[in-house]
């Protein structure tokens, strides 16, 4: 596909291709746009109206409204990317390296194949709850009516809400003497309010004789007002009438005797007797029995069944027995159990191909958890990390992926801590496969994602992307890689054969606005050496021919007589004037026949080498200057620009000045490069640089 990107950045126009099914690695200098890149792609993809954050700055706020525009070829419809947001997103939890590892590492679609068949024969237990709505109140209004009733193991807890509402009898039917004018605000439903009401305006009692609301005398009152608040707690009153109404609603499903008994209790005027709370946590005791059951069933999926649980056992176990809940033994809760027991019997019936999916599934599971951490934890090893990783149940049905130090058994919590930030890089850009291979978008964007590492590690995180099985790691997606790092290239391109049909490298640049590509192939990928030998065939000048010819010496380590008669010519000296750098200080004049032997060396590759004639040319500033303005390429600027300001680098900044260092000595320069002739590898601000003091000249 081809991708054409429009004012977005620094990028004015220009467009990449992108191999289908392979990995397209797109290597560029900083300050190419490549972060660009990917954000145009996403936004296009995702949000095409937050496009306008790319436009140029120089082109905002202009007359004429400036839209940045990405088109394919092809239509994009998902892409993943994987860059320094994703990287600052990625959420280690407490428990767990990530918060999602079912989905990502278990919820295949095999595996969904099976839960939509076991789910099929599961169908009439559910069917019981979709047809009857009320099912989901009932449960709800029993879980808060237990939890009312806390119990702990010598009865009913005292700290429990329905105690404290009875624990003075039941106040708001039984409503004191002294506050029977207030009957009808403590009966009604407006209670909790009022008391709340109630209360605020008692502490302007001890300011006024008169009432905070209405002003009117109350001086024959007020201990009457103040005492309601000490007979009545808002708070256990509030609770207290949940209690009650919960009891009112599930009255149907309590039996008649049940129902009689609690309304005596809750309604009587005194507090309660220990039998009375032996019978409330007997009650309380059904219903939470009756509730895992309810609940049970309600949630029942193929995740129910624990690893060594047979399914009819299982089902059997959910089965409820009436008898067992006497006090909750009337008509109602009968039918509603009745209805579960018999959708149970019909699953019952084919138990055996239940069985036989759910153990399919197991099965599964365990090849997905076993293969999925040996993955990981290979990849841990061989680049060098002292961690594995441990796939594990948790309940029956979520699965967390664990983290484990190679010299501990324990589970790491909090990972996040222990982790440094190249580890949890690495640990993201490994899930961050796992999420690709689970949500297959069309393109799969990794913008520099390994560029922080070694040179171990880095091999070891593109044998985990790209080396293995198609359906376990990126190989044969539509994957772009964005990177300033050549190492991928050359591995990619030049050392392991196994990538040459699976990826395409180009090299990317931006000059003026303009982005292009430039495609890499085995042979554009030198060494040094091949490179300077290169370069003296070609039809250029020989100053230029003599920066390579000296480096390539550098490179072989071969600094005898033409290195030295190479050296004094760069320094600008006369031939009678020519140093030898080998020789002590005292007498450290080149001496004839060494002057000679390297002259005649240097020939065997720039025949028409003249020392004189080539000395007049390195002290004509003008000549130079020409040469720097009309070279091929930015790497050949830079070394005649060294020429130019050899005696005066001091005076230029730190900054400038260091770049030209590093990039002229050959201790700085990798063992295989791309050909800087063919690939402009030098920032365009640093010539710019150089070109202001040209100019300055």
């Amino acid at each position: 596909m081809e991708i054409k990107i429009t004012h977005c950045n620094n990028i004015e126009t220009g467009e990449i291709k992108i191999s289908n099914n392979k990995l397209n690695i797109k290597f560029g200098i900083n300050g190419t746009g490549k972060s660009t890149i990917t954000r145009a792609i996403k936004y296009n993809t995702e949000t095409p109206e937050k496009l306008k954050e790319l436009i140029p700055f120089k082109l905002r706020g202009g007359e004429v409204e400036i839209i940045p525009k990405v088109e394919s070829s092809e239509e994009i419809k998902s892409v993943l990317i994987f860059n320094e947001e994703y990287l600052n997103q990625f959420l280690f939890k407490e428990d767990e390296l990530i918060s999602n590892s079912y989905e990502i590492f278990i919820e295949t679609p095999e595996f969904k194949n099976y839960t939509t068949q076991i789910e099929q024969l599961l169908s009439e237990i559910k069917k019981v709850f979709s047809e009857n709505a009320e099912l989901d109140k009932i449960i709800s209004d029993f879980d808060n009516l237990s939890k009312s009733f806390k119990a702990t193991q010598t009865g009913l807890s005292k700290t429990s809400a329905l105690y404290k509402g009875l624990e003075n009898g039941n106040q708001i039917e039984h409503i004191p003497e002294s506050l029977k004018g207030y009957s009808k605000l403590i009966k009604d439903k407006i209670c909790v309010s009022w008391l709340d009401w109630q209360n605020k305006g008692e502490q302007y009692l001890d300011i006024s004789d008169d009432c905070p609301y209405c002003t009117s005398p109350t001086i024959e009152k007020k201990d009457t007002i103040k005492s309601v608040s000490t007979f009545y707690n808002k708070n256990v009153i509030k609770n207290f009438n949940v209690i009650i109404e919960a009891l009112q609603n599930l009255g149907e499903y309590f039996s008649e005797s049940a129902n009689t008994t609690l309304k005596d209790i809750t309604e009587k005027q005194t507090g309660l007797e220990e039998s009375e709370m032996n019978y409330i946590v007997v009650v309380k005791q059904q219903i939470d029995d009756l509730l895992l059951k309810l609940k049970s069933l309600k949630d029942i999926s193929p995740l129910s069944f624990s690893e060594d649980e047979k399914a009819e056992e299982k089902l059997k176990g959910l089965k409820i027995n009436v008898d067992l809940f006497d006090r909750l033994k009337s008509d109602k809760t009968v039918e509603i159990i009745d209805s579960l027991n018999s959708s149970l019997d019909t699953v019952l019936e084919k138990v055996g191909i239940l069985e036989g999916k759910i153990n399919k599934q197991k099965s599964l599971v365990k090849k997905l958890i076993q293969k999925h951490r040996k993955s990981i934890n290979s990849f841990l090893t061989n680049a060098g990390y002292k961690y594995t990783v441990e796939i594990e149940n948790v309940g029956t049905s979520d699965y967390k992926l664990l983290l484990k130090h190679i010299e501990s058994t324990d589970i790491i919590t909090g990972g996040k801590q222990y982790l440094s930030f190249g580890e949890k890089n690495a640990f993201a850009l490994v899930l961050f496969m796992y999420q690709a291979l689970h949500k297959n978008p069309d393109l799969i964007v990794l913008d520099d994602p390994i560029s922080s590492f070694d040179k171990s590690k880095k091999y070891a995180i593109m044998h985990m992307l790209f080396r293995g099985k198609s359906i376990d790691c990126l190989l044969n997606k539509t994957v772009l890689m964005l990177t300033h790092d050549l190492d991928p290239v050359i591995d990619t391109v030049k050392v392991i054969k196994e990538f040459n049909n699976i990826s395409e490298s180009n090299f990317i640049s931006t000059k003026n606005g303009i982005l292009s590509e430039t495609k890499i192939k085995k042979n554009n990928i030198l060494s040094f050496a091949q490179i300077c030998i290169k370069t003296l065939k070609s039809e250029i000048d020989n100053i230029i021919k003599l920066i390579y010819l000296r480096r390539h010496y550098e490179i072989l380590d071969d600094l005898g007589n033409e290195y030295e008669v190479l050296s004094n010519l760069f320094h600008k000296r006369k031939v009678v004037e020519c140093t030898d750098h080998r020789k002590e200080i005292e007498n450290n004049l080149l001496s004839e026949e060494d002057y000679n032997s390297g002259l005649e060396n240097i020939k065997s590759y720039i025949p028409d080498f003249d020392y004189e004639v080539l000395l007049d040319s390195l002290n004509d500033i003008e000549f130079l200057k020409n040469l720097f303005l009309n070279a091929e390429n930015n790497y050949t600027k830079l070394s005649v620009f060294r020429l130019i300001y050899d005696e005066k680098l001091e005076k230029i900044p730190s900054v400038l000045r260091k770049f030209i260092h590093e990039t002229f000595h050959i201790e700085n320069e990798l063992i295989c490069q791309l050909d800087p002739s063919k690939y402009d590898i030098i920032p365009d601000f640093i010539i710019e640089d150089c070109e202001k003091y040209i100019n300055e000249m």
